[in-house]
C-alpha cells in the first residue's frame, strides 16, 4: 500500500540513559501504569519541584489542566503514559522510557519500534532539535533501534485491522456472525473482539433479554446499549448489568419504546457527584460519569433530555477540576516551583517581612528573620532548599536594612548576580 511520507524539520536523537534526579529540564517521563507514572511523579515532586501527570484515564478537562500546568513552565516535567503520543503538541525536549513494555490488554509485551518511536518524537517541536532516552529500570536502546528511531526507517505494515460495517440486524446470532465475519482482502485482518462485541455475546445470551429480542429494531437497540463506553474498566459481569438494566428501560412496555426514568439516574448521579476523596476515589467517580454523559447524549434515552445532558456534564467537569486539584497537591510543591519559575525568568521578586519576622517572596514562606539573622524555612528536598537559598540570596542582598526598617513592607528587588554567600544568611542567632 502506498502511502504519504512526512520529513521532521528538526533532529531526533539518543541521549542513552539518565537517573530520573538528573533529567534535564522540559523533560517527559513515560510510563505504562498508574502506580509506575504515581512513584516517579512523587519523586520529581521531592527532588525536582514537582511534575505533570497525564493518562488515558483522565477526562479531557483534567488532561488539558494538566497539560497547561506544564506548558505555563509551572512545572518543568511530565510524567506520563503513551496517552502522550497521540494527539499532544507540547514543548517537549526529552522524552525518557522508564519501561518499554506495556499490558496491550490481554499481555506483557515490549513496544514495537514504531510505537517507541511515535512516542519519542513528541521530544522537540517543529525545527526544534529533540532527544529520547531510557531511566529507571529500563535497559538501554540497542543500535539498531536506535538508528530506526533516529532514521525513521521501521518495517512495512502488512496487515490493517478490520472489523467488517455490513450488520445484519435479523437476530443477535446474525449480527454476532456479521460483527465477526471474516474478510479475503489480502492487506486486512479481522480485529479482536472488541468491549462492544464481547458485550453483545454476554447480553444475548441471557434469557431475560432474548425475550425481548422481537425484531430488528429491538436487535439494533440491544446493539446501541452494548456500544455504551465502560469507562470505569469494570468487570465484565458488573458492566453487563448496567447494560442489561438500561435496556430493559428502554425496550419499555408500549409499542414507542421507554426511557431510562429520572428516579433512576438521578440517584446514580448524586452519588457520584462528591468532589472529595483522593486521586483514586476521583478517578473512579469521573470513569461512572463520563458513561452516564454518554447515555444522556443519546437521543430519546432519557426523559428530559436537556436537563440530564447539562446535569452530566456538570458533574463531569466538578469532578474533573477536582482530580485536576488532586493531582497538583500531591505531585507539585507548590513554593519550590513558583519560586524556580520567577528566578529562571529574572523576575523581580517582592519581599515581604511581617510582625513576627516571616519573610515571603511572591506570596511563599522562605525564611524568619531573627534580629540582623534570616534563618531560612525547613524544607523537604535538596532542591527546595537549595530554591530557598537562591531566594533569599535574591531578595536580602544588601537590603536587610529596609526591609527591617517597618514591621511590615513591601520591597522589590531585581535580580542580580553575585551577592553574599547563602549560607551566611542562614546561619542562626550565636553563629560565627
Amino acid at each position: 500500500m502506498d502511502g504519504e511520507r512526512r520529513e521532521r524539520f528538526s533532529q531526533l536523537s539518543y541521549a542513552g540513559p539518565t537517573k530520573i534526579t538528573k533529567l534535564p529540564k522540559r523533560s517527559a517521563i513515560v510510563a505504562f501504569s498508574s502506580e509506575e507514572v504515581y512513584a516517579i511523579a512523587e519523586l520529581l515532586k521531592r527532588q525536582r519541584g514537582g511534575c505533570a501527570v497525564i493518562m488515558g484515564a483522565l477526562s479531557p478537562r483534567t488532561r488539558n489542566a494538566q497539560v497547561d500546568l506544564y506548558q505555563s513552565g509551572e512545572v518543568d516535567f511530565l510524567v506520563a503514559t503513551d496517552a502522550i503520543g497521540m494527539g499532544l503538541n507540547l514543548d517537549i525536549g526529552h522524552v525518557a522510557f522508564s519501561s518499554t513494555a506495556k499490558f496491550d490488554g490481554r499481555r506483557m509485551r515490549a513496544l514495537y519500534p514504531q510505537e517507541l518511536a511515535q512516542i519519542a518524537g513528541r521530544a522537540g517541536r517543529h525545527t526544534e532539535d529533540g532527544t529520547f532516552g531510557v531511566t529507571g529500570e529500563a535497559r538501554p536502546f540497542d543500535e539498531d533501534l536506535i538508528e530506526a528511531i533516529e532514521q525513521h526507517r521501521f518495517s512495512a505494515v502488512k496487515k490493517l485491522h478490520w472489523r467488517n460495517a455490513q450488520l445484519e440486524f435479523g437476530s443477535a446470532d446474525r449480527l454476532i456472525r456479521s460483527l465477526e465475519h471474516p474478510t479475503s482482502d489480502e492487506w486486512l485482518t479481522r480485529a479482536r473482539d472488541a468491549d462492544d462485541l464481547l458485550a453483545l455475546k454476554t447480553l444475548a445470551a441471557l434469557p431475560e433479554v432474548q425475550d425481548k429480542l422481537t425484531d430488528a429494531k429491538r436487535v439494533q437497540l440491544l446493539w446501541d446499549v452494548c456500544r455504551i463506553p465502560d469507562f470505569r474498566s469494570s468487570s465484565g459481569p458488573e458492566h453487563a448489568a448496567l447494560l442489561t438494566r438500561i435496556f430493559h428501560f428502554l425496550v419499555g412496555r408500549g409499542l414507542g419504546g421507554g426511557r431510562i426514568p429520572t428516579d433512576w439516574i438521578g440517584p446514580a448521579i448524586k452519588r457520584i457527584d462528591k468532589t472529595e476523596g483522593d486521586i483514586d476515589a476521583l478517578s473512579r467517580r469521573l470513569a461512572h460519569i463520563r458513561t452516564w454523559t454518554y447515555i444522556a447524549q443519546r437521543k430519546n434515552w432519557v426523559e428530559d433530555e436537556s436537563h440530564w445532558r447539562g446535569e452530566t456534564r456538570a458533574v463531569e467537569d466538578r469532578l474533573s477540576d477536582a482530580l485536576h486539584a488532586a493531582l497538583t497537591q500531591r505531585f507539585v510543591d507548590r513554593r519550590t516551583s513558583v519560586l524556580l519559575r520567577r528566578l529562571k525568568q529574572k523576575e523581580t521578586l517582592v519581599a515581604e517581612v511581617n510582625d513576627k519576622g516571616e519573610v515571603t517572596v511572591s506570596g511563599e514562606l522562605v525564611g524568619r528573620l531573627e534580629g540582623f539573622r534570616f534563618r531560612q524555612d525547613a524544607s523537604s528536598s535538596p532542591d527546595e532548599a537549595r530554591t530557598l537559598r537562591q531566594t533569599a540570596e535574591a531578595v536580602l542582598r544588601g537590603d536587610r536594612e529596609r526591609l527591617l526598617g517597618s514591621s511590615h513592607v513591601e520591597h522589590p528587588v531585581a535580580m542580580q548576580p553575585g551577592g553574599p554567600d547563602p549560607a551566611r544568611l542562614a546561619q542562626p542567632p550565636g553563629g560565627p
